[in-house]
């Protein structure tokens, strides 16, 4: 039985979505339903957490607008998700930045290579 669960979740996993982590910078391209209109939507932040594994993975990712904190989480295998395209590789020393919610200044992330 467990075989068979395996070979169902290998079908749904996206194998287009580039590697990322927590910390870095990202933009995702999300496809956004009005009435009968498509279009893409761009939501782009600092990825504050990743959890999950295989089909059940998500991240959330929080960025300033008009100077409120908006956070967002996203399934990764989603098929509203577009596109990700991983725009800055930060360098953090947590493994979830839950301390960003509090922070009243903007947060500056190390750059790794």
């Amino acid at each position: 039985m467990a075989n068979l669960v395996d070979k169902i979740n290998a079908k749904q996993v996206r194998k287009d979505i580039p590697e990322f982590r927590v910390g870095d910078i990202v933009r995702v391209d999300v496809w956004v339903i009005e009435g009968k209109k498509k279009r893409i939507q761009a939501f782009e932040g600092i990825v504050t957490k990743k959890q999950g594994g295989s089909v059940n993975e998500t991240f959330t990712v929080r960025k300033k607008s008009s100077g409120v904190g908006v956070e967002r989480t996203f399934p990764v295998n989603a098929p509203t998700i577009d596109k990700i395209v991983v725009i800055k590789k930060g360098l953090v020393r947590r493994a979830k930045l839950n301390f960003l919610r509090g922070l009243k200044k903007e947060y500056k992330v190390k750059e790794r290579n």
